[in-house]
């Protein structure tokens, strides 16, 4: 028997093609683009203004079951999509986020789809790629620290040092970092006072990058970030600070998209990577646009579950972005659903209807969520090795019971060929099926109002508790404007509730919002419930264990 090869193996034996040739494929002009190397580039945002009469591809978003240690596979689903579409001749293109250093040398890995199904170079993107995510650490931190130095230099601006809320970030998992006190050592030194750090991609700025749709835009939306309150609890802006124009500079070069290429050539840009659990969770609107406009099929996917990822995706990015997409593809395993069904990861090899009629429930109320936005979907059945015969004629049954057709993916195994099928119903119901989208909420409603549409119609909960400092919150956001921005759930991703061990479809549980938080420059404000940490650590035994380089510079055991 043939040993299984890792994913890192089956990329570094790809034999990519130069980018150039990407390039060609996608007939940019010699000015669009400038070379990372011979298999990166970036895209200018000229394509964008030269192509905006260009009518716009079809946009297939990817999204997936409430996530668990079994595997669901949907940044994999998504490039084997792409290539699933271009190997039955259509003109395709993928949108993903970067991947976080943080969870790739913490506990997920890298986040490059896998098997046959991946984009590469795999090793650049894992790691540093072309250093977007440098930048925008670069930008949060030159903010705290300018912060920091005018309170220092007199605070013209009353800032109450007690009430400041920017932090620093770093891209990696770092649980000792998460409460720190700065500005100790004597009066030079600053003023002390407590802080944090949180992980980059939870920064503001992050998501800002990710919802800009332009250079001026992001400056207009940095200008707007709160990091502080006055003495008379008024908010401190970027724009009070004079410091736009500077965080504007740092972010010239990230705000262009990357383009790369799958295994099979399909072209790719990966752009942005804010989580799903503590922020908006989809990469840039500037790169799903820009795909838009260079081919006819665009597969883009939202992190985590449809409760997370998708939910923001439509209600947040596509509302910025204007972008109405044409089909939704909910990724399912057996594995997973027969985790959701009480099975423990041990004995998910032994075949198990029952579990996997259990089980089904979570992905049941993924697809009311879809519907409930009025999109045509089908799920995708990512197949693992270990799957039945009988247990996926059970899974498809249970679908097309429930009015949703089921298509067998074997994407990791024989890349785009194992998404052939999919690809053609994905191309025969955006043709066929009724598109209806429309938001679950107005912006007009209430703070209250739209956490609870969320919870309720999303989550399932009977109801939402508010904290008495979430009413106090909610009172002085309104008061400030800011009662009619969209709202981003900081919630677990591995349950629809917002306690992780409640996996399959909990009943009868209420969501507890414990504070709010104004992204004013991003755009949304963030609801944090239960305890979902916006600084993760490591586990007990990191990824990083098992990684290394080769004498001749080949990474090592990055996935």
């Amino acid at each position: 028997m043939n040993e299984v090869k890792t994913d890192i193996e089956i990329a570094q034996e790809c034999i990519m093609k130069p980018i150039s040739e990407i390039i060609d494929q996608l007939s940019l002009d010699k000015d669009d683009w400038e070379p990372y190397g011979k298999y990166k580039a970036k895209i200018s945002l000229d394509v964008l203004e030269r192509l905006h009469t260009k009518e716009d591809g079809k946009v297939i978003l990817v999204t997936a079951i409430s996530p668990t240690p079994a595997g669901e596979g949907k940044s994999t689903v998504t490039v084997g999509l792409g290539q699933g579409l271009t190997k039955i001749g259509k003109n395709a293109m993928i949108a993903l986020r970067e991947p976080s250093l943080g969870p790739s040398m913490g506990i997920k890995g890298g986040a490059a789809g896998g098997g046959y199904s991946q984009v590469v170079p795999m090793e650049d993107i894992n790691l540093h790629f072309t250093g977007d995510f440098h930048a925008i650490t670069t930008a949060h931190n030159a903010l705290a620290a300018l912060l920091d130095n005018h309170i220092h230099q007199g605070n013209t601006l009353n800032i109450d040092v007690r009430r400041v809320v920017w932090k620093r970030v770093v891209d990696l998992n770092d649980r000792a970092l998460r409460q720190v006190v700065i500005g100790l050592g004597g009066p030079v030194q600053g003023v002390p006072r407590e802080t944090g750090f949180d992980i980059t991609v939870a920064s503001e700025i992050m998501a800002i990058l990710c919802l800009a749709n332009n250079l001026q835009d992001l400056k207009a939306r940095l200008s707007k970030v709160v990091v502080a309150y006055n003495f008379a609890q008024q908010p401190v802006t970027v724009k009070d600070l004079g410091v736009e124009g500077a965080l504007t500079l740092l972010l010239k070069d990230a705000i262009k998209p990357n383009l790369v290429q799958t295994l099979e050539g399909t072209p790719a840009l990966i752009h942005g990577g804010p989580f799903a659990n503590i922020a908006h969770g989809c990469n840039s609107v500037i790169a799903t646009k820009m795909a838009a406009k260079l081919a006819d099929y665009v597969v883009t996917e939202a992190g985590f579950g449809a409760d997370l990822g998708a939910e923001k995706f439509l209600n947040i990015k596509a509302r910025y972005a204007k972008l109405k997409p044409s089909l939704v593809v909910v990724v399912a395993t057996v594995r997973a659903l027969k985790m959701h069904g009480g099975v423990p990861k041990v004995e998910l090899k032994q075949e198990n209807g029952e579990a996997l009629k259990l089980g089904i429930d979570n992905l049941l109320k993924h697809i009311e969520t879809i519907r409930a936005f009025g999109l045509p979907l089908v799920v995708a059945i990512n197949k693992f090795i270990t799957d039945t015969e009988e247990e996926i004629k059970i899974l498809q049954n249970l679908c097309k019971e429930h009015g949703v057709e089921a298509v067998l993916t074997e994407v990791w195994a024989k890349g785009g060929e194992g998404a052939s099928e999919l690809a053609q119903r994905c191309v025969s119901l955006i043709d066929v099926e009724e598109n209806r989208f429309e938001h679950l909420y107005p912006l007009d409603a209430s703070i209250q109002e739209k956490i609870e549409t969320i919870a309720r119609k999303v989550y399932g909960a009977s109801g939402v508790e508010f904290t008495s400092k979430v009413k106090r919150q909610i009172a002085s956001f309104e008061k400030e404007g800011w009662g009619e921005l969209p709202i981003c759930m900081a919630k677990t991703q591995y349950s629809l509730s917002d306690d992780p061990t409640r996996l399959g479809r909990p009943k009868d549980f209420t969501i507890t919002v414990r504070e709010l938080r104004p992204s004013v420059g991003a755009g949304f404000i963030v609801a944090l419930t239960g305890d979902v940490m916006t600084m993760p650590g490591l586990p007990k035994q990191p990824a990083a264990l098992r990684m290394d380089v080769s004498e001749d510079g080949k990474a090592i055991g990055l996935f």
